[in-house]
Order: structure tokens, then C-alpha cells, then sequence
């Protein structure tokens, strides 16, 4: 895909949902940190559910200290590896208190050392937190940036750097939930629903899926 295509499919994207924000809902960014930690191999849905219950007596790392592990896991037991997931939770509140007074910190590396925090969850922390231009790649752009051409490659981290480099700079905040939404429910695993997809002309899939399938 070109550099003039990626733009004008990224643009497409823009033109229908001008403000497109996170589908996992927080309160600051302590909740949208341990939201997107949750939400690793689980869906939005889930952990919204979760964290309906989990976030109205814990909502900071001093009150997840006193829910404990147990408390927590209370609330997490219904979404993917959450035994994991509430020790992850644990060790992270204590590791912000003991490391940066209790807040969030505005740091790759920093978020990076947290428990359970890998480089797309930093990714989603710095974006969505705090306003910066950051790629998070999961499994709905790792798709679609190989299947549509937009930016190949064979590792998250090789399609993180060539989408920060072919999306145009005033869209790269936002192309961030852009990408992840169109993957999520138009550029599909088992069927890409490229009838009703805005950005099919500049897409370089050579199978696109004109019509629906027939029930």
C-alpha cells in the first residue's frame, strides 16, 4: 500500500467516527491501567462487567491493596486467566505506591516495569491517558495492517512501527481506536465485512467480501 493510499484509508476511517474513543470504561488513569491489563485475551464487554463492581470499592492502588488478591479475584472470575490477572493487579498497585506515590506514571519504561504490563497496554496508558501518539497493536491491527496492506509485518512490534510511520501525524492519536474498532467489527477474523467497509478502495485484500454471505 502506498503512503498516499494509507492515508486516504486511514482518512475513510476519520470521516465516519470523527471522536472515537475506548470501548473499556475508567474513571482515571489508574482504572484505564488496570482495565487494559485486564482486557488481555478477554473482551471489553467482560471486563467492563468486571470492573462495574470492581472499580466501586477499589478505584485507586491503596484501595486494591486492601481488597487483596482474593477480594479481587471476587470480582475478575469470570473473564480469562484471572487468577493471574488479580495477582497482576496486586503486585502493580503495591509497585505504583512503593515506585511513584501512588499514581500512574507518563513513562514507556516505567508502565513497562509494572506486573502484567506489556508494551501494548503501555501503549494504550500513554494514548489514552495522556494524550500521546501511541501505536497499541493487538490482535484486531496485528490483522488488519497484514491483510490490508496498510503495514505488513510478522511481529506486533514491526506493524506498531509501520503504522507510525505510514498514518498521516495528525491522525495518529486517534487511528490508534480507528484501526482497533474497524478490526473489531468490520475487518473480522473469519469474515471481513467489506460490503459495508469505508475505506474498501484503498484496501489492497485481494479476497475482499462484496455481499454478505446468504443465511
Amino acid at each position: 500500500m502506498s503512503a498516499a493510499q494509507a492515508e486516504r484509508f486511514i482518512r475513510a476511517l476519520a470521516a465516519a467516527n470523527p471522536k472515537p474513543e475506548t470501548e473499556l470504561r475508567f474513571t482515571s488513569p489508574y482504572t484505564l491501567l488496570a482495565a487494559v491489563m485486564l482486557s488481555a485475551q478477554t473482551t471489553d464487554v467482560a471486563v467492563n462487567k468486571a470492573t462495574a463492581t470492581l472499580f466501586q470499592v477499589a478505584d485507586s492502588p491503596a484501595a486494591m491493596m486492601a481488597l487483596g488478591e482474593e477480594g479481587v479475584a471476587e470480582h475478575i472470575r469470570r473473564i480469562g486467566l484471572w487468577k493471574a490477572k488479580a495477582r497482576n493487579l496486586i503486585t502493580l498497585s503495591q509497585q505504583l505506591l512503593d515506585r511513584h506515590g501512588g499514581e500512574v506514571p507518563a513513562d514507556r519504561a516505567a508502565l513497562e516495569a509494572l506486573a502484567g504490563v506489556g508494551r501494548k497496554t503501555a501503549n494504550v496508558v500513554l494514548n489514552v491517558a495522556f494524550g500521546e501518539e501511541a501505536m497499541a497493536v493487538d490482535t484486531h491491527i496485528f490483522r488488519l495492517g497484514n491483510r490490508t496492506g496498510l503495514a505488513p509485518g510478522k511481529t506486533p512490534r514491526e506493524v506498531e512501527e509501520g503504522l507510525m510511520k505510514r498514518v498521516p501525524p495528525d491522525l495518529l492519536r486517534d487511528s490508534h481506536h480507528w484501526l482497533i474498532l474497524h478490526g473489531r467489527y468490520i475487518c473480522k477474523a473469519r469474515l471481513p465485512e467489506c460490503w459495508h467497509c469505508v475505506a474498501r478502495t484503498e484496501c489492497n485484500y485481494a479476497d475482499k467480501v462484496l455481499w454478505p454471505p446468504p443465511r
